[in-house]
């Protein structure tokens, strides 16, 4: 796992405007990761934290952020990925 988790946030060093409140990328867990990539991230870097995570693993993550009373996903975000998952995930 800490090697996937190394890679995902490469994903963040190469465009540090995605967390743009931290310069501490060590410190960053799989949950703020995934919550930037899906508000402001590009379809690419999307496909290349799905492909490090697995694609299930990443629709747990994002169901867990959704489940949240509050939560920081956009709503256009939130839509748009609780529809892409339930399509292309397995329930």
């Amino acid at each position: 796992m800490d090697k996937k988790l190394d890679k995902a946030r490469d994903i963040i060093r190469n465009d540090p405007s995605l967390i743009w409140y931290t310069k501490s990328y060590n410190q960053l867990d799989i949950r703020s990761i995934t919550e930037a990539v899906l508000n402001y991230g590009t379809w690419s870097e999307f496909k290349k934290l799905s492909k490090i995570t697995g694609i299930n693993a990443l629709a747990r993550v994002f169901t867990f952020l959704d489940s949240m009373p509050r939560n920081n996903l956009l709503p256009k975000a939130r839509n748009y990925f609780k529809l892409y998952f339930k399509r292309h995930t397995y329930a």
